[in-house]
């Protein structure tokens, strides 16, 4: 039900295999952090985006889904969310909520059907 979030769409120019870290990542309001780690893994594609100072250093995780377009040349990728929005997702943390099918499934109905954007 959930599945189409954690893949980036055809039309975001996303490339498997293209070594993402260090990215920037802004929201359709501006700048929100830099690509820390991600997934091309089919069906389970992320990003985890270390947010720098602007929500007090945390990292968040970006479903592939919330990607509307890279850009190789910049360096940035740009998501289909605002920054608040970005910033009320479900509480991230690499070493409890990697691989924990429950926060996939709360974070894919935060960004995908049934959550505030479907």
């Amino acid at each position: 039900m959930t599945e189409h979030v954690w893949s980036y769409k055809s039309t975001s120019g996303h490339l498997a295999g293209t070594d993402l870290t260090g990215y920037k990542v802004e929201a359709v309001d501006g700048s929100i952090g830099k690509v820390d780690k991600h997934s091309d893994e089919v069906g389970d594609a992320y990003l985890v985006v270390d947010t720098g100072v602007w929500i007090f250093g945390k990292e968040v995780l970006l479903p592939a889904g919330t990607v509307i377009s890279i850009d190789p040349d910049q360096r940035t990728i740009y998501a289909d969310r605002t920054k608040e929005q970005i910033k009320d997702s479900p509480e991230f943390h690499g070493d409890k909520h990697l691989g924990d099918a429950g926060y996939r499934e709360q974070l894919g109905m935060y960004y995908g059907v049934g959550g505030p954007f479907a």
